[in-house]
């Protein structure tokens, strides 16, 4: 079979917000598949065959039939190379661990040439994606080896460095669920929770609220025991040391056997259990030295290390250790007996999201102590049927949450209250959870800050534990969302004065308004910046200011078609016109194939399809195509128009819904069983100004149009009808300048 040309990938967009394909991320590419156009899947001789047995899930895949083998189907009756390419990405995706479903490849004016989007939560994993997807239909194209686990390899290796770890992804999972909005703010697992002056902030298990004197004393483990033991949480006996020599004088002094660990380590690093010969203490004392700035010398508590999460003050979850033998075989090294009998557990791995760590004896010098005590070492062969400990109370991931008795609950969540963390991970020895600490003399050994929460995400043994909720729970009180008002503006004609003329009256009302539109960015009636503002930058920069509690956002459609919405709902939804009467279409939008109103419906719906279940669209009634929108908004719709007649209007409120219009030179604010109220009188001195150029003539009827719009809006937020005709009248459409 002759070659094919490659598909060429012409141009790549990361739409990050909601958008005209879906509510959220894709990547959108181009494609123009150049001769293969000519051939679909059925008409490349061994295409399906080579396709399916290097990805046999595709099977699983509905596609348009809606039904498990649709898409098998397609390739049989022939489908294109860019709808192929789509499911490929989407199932490499899948086999990476981000699964997705959603994708669709859509033809455009120019013969050939495609768009391409599927689901896409990062860029550069959606990118790494499209690269092997690409290159695997041109060798499945062209009958060339392609190595689909290299490809799969690569895209896994993405997403462990870019996307978020399985402690953050749990809390924003949790908050997603409630349907608190969120933003990374940076490359790691710093995620801001919720909007403007209604957020939080967190940090992996660290949130604003985690003080850093508390996180400060947890660092310190015999800080943290002194102000444990003076609160009544029993702790074990144990003193700082400085040398090999004066952690035997401790040893002694406390009585053997006795741990030894780093003052301020963690993950159990450098820490030694239940040693009572001087020799084992004084080489224990040099593994901990390594790992922290000093050495500690405890009394040994018999039983197993217990992770008990408390959050709030309450016990969330609890998982146990325990010790890690092995047996023996009279031939394999105890490194290749860890191999095969530990590290061969599927539950353990490098990657963040095994619950259990790769044991490598080479970076665990107290393994290495405690297989020397045990006259063995990594190149030693065990005899056969000799049990070998290689870990003592390591593998805190067996679930436990259920049999915490209230003794020991109320032990926990007081060492957490004493230390000062709202999330803590207490660590404490107990041969027996379910038992008060005091008979069976069981003690507090560390507080954590920032505690892992994966043992008890994904135990090893047990049920996962919805930590992420509890967290989100403590950070949000039941009533609270996260959200602040926004209001989006989009449409053609008149935008920037609307959203200018709403953030005014939102201003008038005591909200801190963070404004973006094409007259640049405010912040109250300030201009901060000059210049086009209507982006996603700008309106992500508003909804990060801690100080805004109310944002309106202009939405141009280039900003739509080239990001997204800035935000993921929205409590007022603007919709002004599709084209209005500009001609021809903006280059800006022509570059995205867009050639007419009527295609304009689909990117202007957007803003319409975000409006919260409680929030409102004011849509423009004048346009009967912007009626149609009413029936996509989730929650209330406000109709304005200039003629109080409008059928569109009469009909709305005759079904109880809210109209603005004009009654004479009055704004008329209309609900249906209640007497319309006059807010404004178009003919006052504020009205004729927002004229532009402010000259001494009558408002005209687009003009009026733009603050009908406003007033709608304000209207939808509450904001009293006298306040609004006050509002209007003090407007000042010329803004202060940036300083």
């Amino acid at each position: 079979m002759t070659q094919k040309n490659d598909i060429a990938l012409q141009r790549i967009n990361y739409l990050r917000g909601p958008n005209i394909w879906t509510y959220r991320p894709v990547l959108e590419v181009w494609l123009d598949l150049g001769e293969l156009e000519a051939f679909p899947s059925n008409l490349l001789p061994g295409f399906n065959e080579r396709l399916t047995a290097w990805l046999p899930a595709l099977i699983e895949h509905h596609c348009g039939v809606g039904e498990r083998g649709g898409f098998l189907a397609r390739l049989q009756e022939g489908t294109w190379a860019g709808h192929v390419l789509e499911h490929i990405v989407i199932e490499l995706l899948n086999l990476a661990g981000m699964a997705t479903g959603f994708g669709q490849t859509r033809s455009t004016s120019q013969p050939g040439v495609y768009r391409m989007v599927f689901r896409a939560r990062d860029e550069q994993v959606a990118r790494v994606a499209l690269q092997q997807g690409h290159a695997l239909i041109m060798a499945a194209i062209n009958d060339t080896p392609f190595d689909v686990k290299a490809a799969v390899d690569a895209i896994r290796t993405q997403i462990d460095d870019c996307y978020l770890g399985p402690s953050t992804a749990a809390i924003v999972g949790a908050a997603t669920d409630r349907g608190i909005p969120h933003i990374r703010l940076n490359d790691g697992n710093l995620v801001q929770l919720g909007h403007g002056s209604a957020q939080r902030r967190i940090w992996t298990a660290e949130t604003e609220r985690t003080s850093a004197i508390a996180e400060g004393i947890a660092g310190n483990k015999d800080l943290t025991k002194t102000l444990l033991k003076s609160c009544g949480v029993p702790v074990p006996e144990g003193e700082v040391v400085d040398s090999p020599e004066a952690a035997w004088d401790a040893a002694e002094d406390i009585g053997l056997p006795v741990v030894v660990k780093p003052l301020d380590g963690n993950h159990g690093r450098g820490v030694s259990l239940e040693l009572s010969t001087r020799e084992d203490i004084e080489a224990a004392y040099r593994i901990a030295e390594q790992e922290g700035s000093e050495v500690i010398v405890e009394r040994f508590i018999p039983g197993d290390e217990h992770r008990v999460l408390v959050v709030g003050g309450k016990v969330v979850a609890a998982a146990r250790g325990e010790s890690l033998h092995i047996t023996g075989n009279g031939r394999d090294t105890v490194v290749q007996l860890i191999d095969s009998q530990l590290n061969s557990d599927p539950r353990r791995g490098e990657a963040e999201e095994f619950p259990l760590e790769t044991i490598v004896l080479e970076r665990e010098p107290a393994m290495r102590l405690l297989l020397e005590r045990q006259g063995l070492n990594g190149d030693s062969v065990p005899a056969d049927g000799q049990r070998v400990l290689v870990q003592r109370n390591g593998n805190v991931a067996i679930d436990c949450t259920d049999d915490v008795h209230p003794d020991v609950a109320f032990a926990a969540s007081l060492a957490a209250r004493v230390v000062g963390l709202d999330i803590a991970g207490i660590d404490l020895v107990v041969e027996d959870i379910s038992k008060p600490l005091g008979p069976q003399r069981g003690a507090v050994v560390e507080v954590n800050a920032g505690p892992g929460l994966l043992m008890h995400l994904k135990p090893a043994e047990g049920l996962p534990r919805p930590v992420g909720k509890a967290i989100v729970d403590n950070l949000f009180a039941e009533d609270e969302s996260g959200r602040i008002p926004i209001i989006g503006v989009a449409g053609s004609q008149g935008t920037a004065n609307i959203a200018r003329l709403t953030a005014w009256l939102l201003h008038l009302s005591g909200r801190h308004v963070g404004l973006a539109c094409r007259e640049g960015l405010f912040l109250g009636s300030r201009k901060v910046e000059a210049g086009d503002r209507a982006n996603w930058a700008s309106g992500q920069r508003l909804l990060m200011n801690r100080e805004v509690n109310a944002v309106v956002l202009e939405n141009s459609a280039a900003s739509i078609l080239n990001d997204g919405l800035a935000y993921d709902r929205c409590a007022v939804g603007v919709v002004t016109d599709l084209l209005g009467s500009e001609a021809p279409v903006a280059p800006a939008l022509a570059e995205h194939d867009i050639h007419e109103a009527g295609q304009m419906f689909k990117v202007l719906r957007t803003q319409v399809d975000v409006v919260l279940p409680d929030g409102v669209a004011v849509l423009n009634a004048a346009d009967e195509r912007l009626v149609e929108m009413a029936e996509l908004c989730d929650g209330d719709v406000i109709f304005y128009d200039l003629d109080h007649e409008n059928p569109v209007l009469v009909a709305h409120r005759e079904k109880g819904g809210r109209t603005v219009s004009v009654d004479g030179h009055h704004v008329l604010l209309s609900h249906n069983g209640h007497s319309p109220v006059r807010c404004a009188d178009l003919n006052g001195h504020a009205a004729r100004r927002m004229v532009a150029g402010g000259a001494d003539q009558s408002v005209p009827g687009a003009t009026v149009r733009y603050l009908l719009a406003a007033v709608a809006a304000a209207w939808a937020l509450g904001i009293s009808p006298e306040l609004i005709a006050a509002g209007l009248e003090t407007y000042d459409p010329a803004p202060r300048a940036a300083r």
